[in-house]
């Protein structure tokens, strides 16, 4: 049986979405897009770097695409680019898509590649997908009215629930180690939000500023605590390993802020599904696309729900067991 928790986010479809007109009279970016064009949509795919997560928005997205008639080849193409974190080639490719002109819209997953998409496009849809905060990124106004041409779905994580999780499966846990990229403003707004929950929570928040993805283990060598938590943090989860060989030297659970890295070996969360969350942010672009909204009315969205994953595998290597009401509920578990 499949466990859901709701979360407190903004918006999801907005109730006063503008229609434009089928023959493209309104002069905003978004009307002068595909639906007057001849031939497959064009939509330019830009990714921060490769990780499970953000490659299951991808799929998610593409399957978003399909669903709704766009027919990879046929009604759409794309051209996918991925920075693998390196700052230059981030800007470079988003400026590639604006300079190139042929787009009809862009996809910029994850917070660093959004920000480069906003700053460089704007005469077409950008639509963001796995951007924790988008107004801390300052990407949107507002989450219920973004105001520009960018708009698209955040992977806001419910990190006190994920800390009460630690609780459960540690009660006796008091500390909390957390290794973040001092370089994404994503990562930071987690940390804060951890640091509040914590309090809550009678834990302590141990932090580790990281620079690049080869210093995450010995980053979190270097903190003594009773457990991790792993935000969704593009240079952190990159090298997720190293942390998870981390923690089970030292015998302490990890709880991560997605499904994915419980999958690759952290211990349990209640975190959400990229691929869904690619097919939502899909099922904007659709809309943006045929004239039905404009990016600067339509809301940022979210999914409002979330799954207990659990590894059993990872568990015992610390030696520590899940209770079989936990197992049981569980939305997937791995071993």
């Amino acid at each position: 049986m499949k466990i859901f928790k709701s979360l407190q986010i903004a918006a999801s479809v907005a109730a006063t979405a503008l229609v434009l007109t089928a023959c493209g009279g309104s002069s905003t970016p978004e009307a002068t897009g595909s639906s007057a064009a001849a031939g497959p949509v064009k939509i330019g795919i830009a990714q921060y770097v490769s990780h499970p997560s953000l490659d299951a928005v991808v799929t998610g997205f593409k399957k978003g695409m399909a669903d709704a008639g766009y027919a990879e080849g046929d009604q759409v193409t794309y051209d996918f680019t991925n920075a693998q974190a390196d700052q230059a080639t981030n800007t470079a490719m988003v400026g590639k898509f604006a300079s190139d002109g042929d787009m009809d819209l862009v996809l910029a997953i994850a917070t660093p590649t959004a920000q480069a998409a906003a700053q460089s496009i704007t005469n077409i849809p950008v639509v963001f997908s796995a951007v924790t905060d988008p107004l801390e990124a300052k990407l949107v106004s507002s989450l219920e009215a973004p105001g520009a041409n960018v708009t698209g779905t955040s992977d806001k994580n419910p990190v006190k629930e994920q800390l009460e999780l630690l609780k459960k499966i540690k009660p006796e846990a008091k500390s909390v180690g957390i290794v973040y990229s001092s370089g994404e403003v994503n990562s930071g707004v987690q940390v804060q939000w951890a640091k509040d929950a914590a309090a809550e929570l009678g834990l302590t928040i141990e932090e580790k500023a990281i620079s690049a993805s080869s210093e995450v283990q010995q980053a979190a060598s270097g903190l003594n605590v009773d457990a991790f938590y792993v935000p969704t943090d593009n240079a952190v989860v990159s090298a997720l390993e190293g942390l998870l060989q981390t923690a089970q030297d030292k015998k302490i659970p990890v709880i991560s802020a997605d499904g994915e890295s419980v999958k690759r070996g952290a211990t349990a969360t209640y975190g959400l599904n990229y691929e869904k969350l690619g097919e939502q942010t899909a099922a904007m672009a659709v809309k943006l696309l045929k004239g039905e909204a404009e990016a600067a009315t339509m809301p940022v969205e979210t999914i409002t729900q979330v799954e207990l994953y659990v590894n059993t595998t990872a568990a015992e290597k610390i030696g520590m067991t899940f209770p079989e009401d936990m197992l049981s509920e569980a939305a997937e578990t791995y071993k």
